[in-house]
Order: C-alpha cells, then structure tokens, then sequence
C-alpha cells in the first residue's frame, strides 16, 4: 500500500510585517488577526529560485528520514505553477540536478495551484503503481512574491513562499482513501497572472470556497458512508483566516475540527496542506483526516486519509 510516510517543509528567513503592510492600506491590526490570519509573510531571498526552495525541503525530509536514501527516490514530482526563470526548463528537473538525484529517477511537475498537494498525491500515487515504484517525493513551492505586486491590497498582504516535501511508499502512516475532484474555467479570471502580476478577485473566491467545499468534502465521505461527525480534523488550504473561519462556521459542531495554523508564512498555495500535516497530523492523534484545496483555475480537491489499523 502506498501512502504518505514522512512530510517536511522549508520555510523562507525572509519576513513582511503585515501589520504594517497592512497598515499602509489603511487597514488595521484587528484586520488583520481576523480576517488576514497572520501578522508576517513568509519571502524567499532574491538570489532563491522555486527549485532551491525544492532542495531545501527535500534535503530537510532526508534529514528527518536517514533510512530514505537519494538513490531511492526514484520519482521526484514538483507542484507549482511558478517554475524557475521563464518556467521552462520543468523545475523538477532543475531540483533533480541540484539535489543530486539519480537521472533513472522520473521527474515531472503538476501545473495547479491551491488544489495542487491533493491533485499531486493522486497523480503521484497513480504514476507510482502504474510503474512498480517504491518511494517518490512531491514537492510543493510555488512562491508568488515572483509574481507579486505589492501595491495590490488583494494580494500582497496574503501569499508567502514556502516548500514541502512529501515521502511516498509503502507501509505509510497516511494511506489515501477515496477523493473528489473538481474545476470550473468560468472563475479563471478570479485568480489570474495579467501583464507579469497576480490578480484575484476576493469576494468571488471566498464565495466559491466558502459553498463549494462542505458539499465536496460530504461526496468524498460518501464513498464510505461516513459522516463529517466521523471525522478527526480537517485540513483545508489556507487561503487566509476568513475563509477557513466562514468553512469552520459553516460545519457547526464540527468547525472546532479544522485546523488553522499559516505558520507566520501566510497563504503558501500548495504547501499550506502539507505544513498542517507535518505539524499536526503525526502524532497518532487522528484517524480519519478530511484534505481539501481548493483556488486557482478555478479548481478543487478533497480527500481522505485514513490512519492504517494495525
């Protein structure tokens, strides 16, 4: 059985006071705890590229897991929707190089955004027992402060730079149960890169995440005939602290399950998931752990995992 069997993540020195960013716009700090989410954003430095941030977190999931070798790793998958100088080469490839992994290992990035550490789990699992793999890692960074501008109050005062690497193989602590996907180009322009910056249209986002995600989150469940009761935590992106509260509210008594955490990074796209998981999902604690990302495209996932029974 393939699953998740370690995570671990590469936070950026680099921080933006969002108090005072925020300040900038007129906004204040009761602003920014309740409906931002976080006081700093994580950035990377400017002589950092997306596949150093790979490297990073890589090297930090090796450290944590001496057993797991480089030449082991014999697919290296990359999330991120903003690759390395022009976005091509494939930054998976540029990481491979760098980290010195071995060229019989696969490697290939997953163009999504917010939705992508679901998609990528899938897509690497799928790729995995198609091939008669054993171990593979995904890797999420996506680091928007290349695309950022920042005297744009819809953006600049959310995203921060972040990595994570994710150790795929057999005898997991995660399995991945069932998962739901979903998108909608009609909201593309919701969340869009025009003339060189990032764009979003918030409340059109928020009222997407805000309806679409429950009813999303419940068809994954129902594969099982399980119930949100049955569910230990949910772990949902963290696009910024109104939107995982607006989720939260909405599953009544069982909105105390979802975690909130930005790590004083921020929205980290892709790797919001998995940092949650790292921190949070390790310890024993839960059983049934409800996925779900959602952003860019427009596009969603939702998935189960499942804590193997002994």
């Amino acid at each position: 059985m393939i699953g998740i069997r370690s995570i671990a993540s590469y936070i950026p020195e680099g921080r933006i006071d969002n108090i005072a960013q925020a300040q900038s716009f007129g906004r204040d700090e009761e602003f920014v705890h309740n409906k931002l989410g976080t006081t700093t954003l994580s950035v990377k430095a400017d002589h950092e590229e997306t596949s150093d941030l790979c490297v990073r977190a890589v090297q930090n999931l090796l450290a944590k897991n001496p057993q797991l070798k480089l030449e082991d790793v014999q697919a290296l998958v990359v999330v991120t929707q903003n690759g390395d100088a022009e976005g091509l080469p494939h930054t998976s490839a540029i990481a491979q190089h760098k980290l010195g992994l071995p060229t019989q290992a696969a490697c290939f990035d997953v163009s999504l955004g917010c939705s992508g550490y679901v998609y990528g789990l899938y897509v690497l699992k799928g790729f995995m027992q198609a091939a008669g793999l054993k171990n593979a890692i995904l890797v999420t960074a996506d680091p928007y402060s290349k695309i950022m501008d920042r005297a744009d109050r819809m953006t600049t005062l959310l995203f921060g730079d972040a990595a994570t690497a994710t150790w795929l193989g057999p005898d997991p602590v995660w399995e991945l149960g069932p998962a739901r996907f979903g998108g909608d180009g009609a909201g593309a322009e919701y969340l869009a890169v025009k003339d060189g910056c990032f764009h979003m249209n918030g409340r059109q986002v928020f009222n997407f995440a805000s309806l679409k995600i429950i009813p999303h989150m419940q068809d994954v469940l129902d594969e099982l005939d399980m119930s949100l009761d049955d569910v230990d935590a949910f772990c949902l992106h963290q696009g910024s602290g109104a939107i995982v509260d607006a989720i939260a509210k909405r599953l009544g008594d069982n909105g105390s399950k979802v975690i909130k955490d930005m790590f004083g990074a921020g929205n980290t796209v892709s790797s919001s998931i998995p940092m949650l998981l790292e921190h949070y999902g390790f310890d024993g604690k839960w059983n049934n752990t409800l996925l779900s990302g959602f952003g860019v495209g427009l596009s969603w996932g939702s998935a189960l995992l499942v804590r193997p029974t002994v």
